[in-house]
Formats: C-alpha cells, structure tokens, sequence
C-alpha cells in the first residue's frame, strides 16, 4: 500500500478508487482483473505516460483497467462505483 501511496503522491493525484469484483465475491484469484478510478489534481499530461503504466503494474500478476474519474459520463456507473468502491488514496 505504501507503494500506491508513494506513486499516488508523485503523479499528483487527488483520489483513487478500488471497484468492481476485486471487492466482493464475485473476485476470480485465476482471472478477475484489478479496477481502479483515478482522479488527477491536475489535467495529466505527458510526463503522466508513465505514471499510468506505474498505476497499472501497481498488482504484480494481475491486470488493472484505470478509469479517469472526470471521464465517467455515465450516471450510474459512477453512481455505482461511489456507493461500492472503496477509497485507496485521497490527498
């Protein structure tokens, strides 16, 4: 967690979110993938290329989607991903 923390603090991000199967029991050890929604502080830019591929090896052995939290435009997904995440960093 130290690492998340650590790598949230560099790429000046202001939240993230664990959700999704990860959470619950639906949670697969052989297949489910890692989901997390990012939010920046500020607008992420090319000097965050590799910060995204640093979020994304952040579970060795698994895979990870990022979502970018202000490009959820969907209601209810992130209605859903508010009521059922689970808050990893916030700054």
């Amino acid at each position: 967690m130290d690492e998340i923390t650590d790598l949230c603090r560099r790429l000046e991000v202001r939240r993230l979110d664990l959700f999704g199967s990860a959470l619950g029991d639906a949670f697969d050890v052989a297949s489910s993938d890692v989901d997390f929604l990012v939010e920046f502080a500020v607008r992420p830019g090319f000097d965050h290329f590799g910060g995204f591929f640093a979020l994304k090896e952040a579970v060795p052995g698994r895979p990870v989607d990022l979502v970018n939290g202000p490009g959820v435009r969907n209601p209810y997904f992130r209605r859903q991903v508010e009521e059922t995440g689970e808050t990893l960093y916030s700054a």
